[in-house]
């Protein structure tokens, strides 16, 4: 009878140890994947834009500015859209960190940084700018899913024409004449990593746009250059490429 109890007792021990052991460990596994499901499904789409020039973040009347209101209205939920003057690429990268940090540590987890979901888009300037906020996530280890590009002017010490290997897709809008022009072709860092959707080039001498409610000085010294940015065939466009990478139906609508 007692080598009997003893027996008993030992393999109660052992159910003892491996309970310890191994439910906390697969509690474990549980709650990661939950935890990694609930950054994805808590974690907004971020939309950055970048005006050129000198141009406000909030005047109506530009391309980027447009398009931005137009997505806030059809997403005001599950779609953060933010437009930054071209000199902000410091407040716009600030922005995206703090989107992504769901859980508000002041930290961004792996996880964190692995459900970002980020579209970037900008004219002239602000496409310079929208190459070099990818540049600068991707030191940071966080994906993008789509840059857009609409006649895009090189800041200095920037290259706009060579995409970070941290985007997964890329478009280029472009037109050739006058005294500003945007870069004709961009081409990935990594061809295996981003896909680059085109460069697609729009000639506004053999179809000219008036571009009324643009300032009268764009019009007469940036002509093309503004042209580019009130064509609206172009930023139909843009629209379809960045509304590609949003949920499939706007939230609220």
């Amino acid at each position: 009878m007692v080598p009997l109890l003893n027996r008993l007792r030992n393999v109660c021990v052992s159910c003892t140890l491996l309970l310890l052991f191994s439910v906390p460990e697969s509690f474990a596994r549980g709650a990661k994947r939950e935890n990694s499901h609930s950054f994805a499904d808590r974690s907004p789409v971020i939309v950055i834009g970048f005006v050129g020039g000198f141009v406000r973040a909030t005047d109506p009347v530009f391309g980027t500015v447009r398009l931005a209101n137009l997505l806030r209205r059809d997403y005001p939920s599950g779609v953060a859209i933010r437009v930054f003057e071209n000199h902000r690429e410091d407040s716009a990268r600030r922005e995206v960190l703090r989107l992504l940090d769901i859980d508000n540590d002041g930290t961004l987890s792996s996880t964190e940084k692995k459900t970002a979901r980020i579209v970037i888009y900008g004219h002239s300037w602000g496409g310079s700018e929208t190459v070099q906020l990818a540049r600068q996530l991707q030191r940071q280890g966080i994906p993008v899913l789509l840059t857009v590009q609409v006649d895009s002017v090189r800041k200095p010490g920037e290259n706009d024409a060579v995409i970070p290997a941290n985007v997964e897709e890329a478009a280029n809008f472009y037109q050739p004449d006058g005294i500003i022009r945007g870069v004709s072709e961009i081409h990935a860092a990594d061809p295996g990593a981003t896909d680059i959707v085109g460069n697609f080039r729009f000639d506004y001498k053999q179809h000219p746009l008036s571009c009324e409610d643009y300032p009268w000085q764009d019009r007469i010294f940036m002509k093309t250059h503004m042209e580019i940015d009130c064509d609206p065939n172009v930023w139909s466009k843009v629209e379809s490429l960045i509304r590609s990478k949003l949920p499939d139906e706007a939230k609220g609508s």
